[in-house]
């Protein structure tokens, strides 16, 4: 499952599907975005002769700034990219807005993806600056917007992982209604800095196949694929080594890993 997230020959992506919803968490900088987007062409590869898309949900600025890289072998100008739908969002309210209309779809995606999926749940300012240029001066016009934090929204000290609980249920039950019409994947990612993804007990409520990356120490990154069990354990198959090099994903090698934890 995990030669998904990379250019592979066709009959390899088809070895194993992978169940309706997953989770790909790991540390900042490891090129979890890039491993989305060949994820989402993979999935547009196998809808191309039908007229299904992959919607990438993201937020277009921080796209914008980070890019993903693609594999080598992967044409930019591929038609290929027709077939994936970007739709931007700044916040939850976004998220929930566009499951919640999911129904309404007289086609469904083959795929939806949501690039950093926790972080739309984050307390911060936004700001979103405007830059206008006469003739010689440079005019700024910067406009602080507040959002509401879950905790105000909520009026709870954990108002953020009921927000997190609330959107995953919405999302979970509108991809199970996708999936009695056809085949649905939905695809979050997450970010990390310890071992495991954090919030890791909401998260395998709904999501039973969880992806992980973490550094080898050499500056390549391990991505694991972890299914967990209605116990609670997880029980690992594959990993897969890559790196980010040339401004390019490349995939380094997939090993069999029959460790249980």
């Amino acid at each position: 499952m995990v030669d998904r997230f990379f250019l592979t020959r066709q009959r390899e992506v088809h070895q194993q599907e992978p169940d309706s919803i997953t989770l790909l968490s790991g540390p900042p900088t490891c090129g979890k975005t890039s491993l989305l987007f060949q994820f989402a062409i993979n999935s547009a590869l196998e809808c191309s002769s039908s007229n299904r898309k992959v919607v990438f949900i993201c937020n277009r600025r921080r796209l914008e700034t980070k890019p993903p890289y693609l594999s080598q072998g992967i044409d930019p100008s591929s038609d290929i990219f027709q077939g994936i739908k970007m739709k931007y969002v700044d916040d939850e309210d976004g998220i929930k807005k566009y499951f919640a209309a999911f129904h309404l779809n007289d086609t469904f995606p083959a795929a939806v993806i949501v690039d950093d999926f926790g972080d739309f749940f984050d307390e911060r300012y936004f700001n979103y600056l405007i830059f206008k240029q006469p003739i010689f001066n440079l005019i700024s016009i910067i406009t602080n917007m507040k959002i509401r934090s879950c905790q105000e929204r909520y009026g709870n000290t954990r108002g953020r992982d009921l927000a997190m609980v609330r959107t995953l249920a919405l999302c979970h039950n509108a991809t199970i209604h996708a999936n009695k019409k056809g085949s649905c994947k939905l695809l979050l990612s997450d970010t990390h800095h310890g071992d495991s993804p954090r919030l890791l007990f909401i998260y395998k409520r709904w999501i039973p196949t969880i992806f992980t990356v973490k550094g080898d120490g050499s500056g390549s990154f391990l991505l694991k694929y972890n299914n967990y069990s209605g116990n609670g354990s997880s029980k690992s198959t594959k990993i897969a080594k890559y790196s980010i090099a040339f401004q390019y994903l490349l995939l380094e090698g997939i090993t069999e890993d029959g460790d249980e934890q």
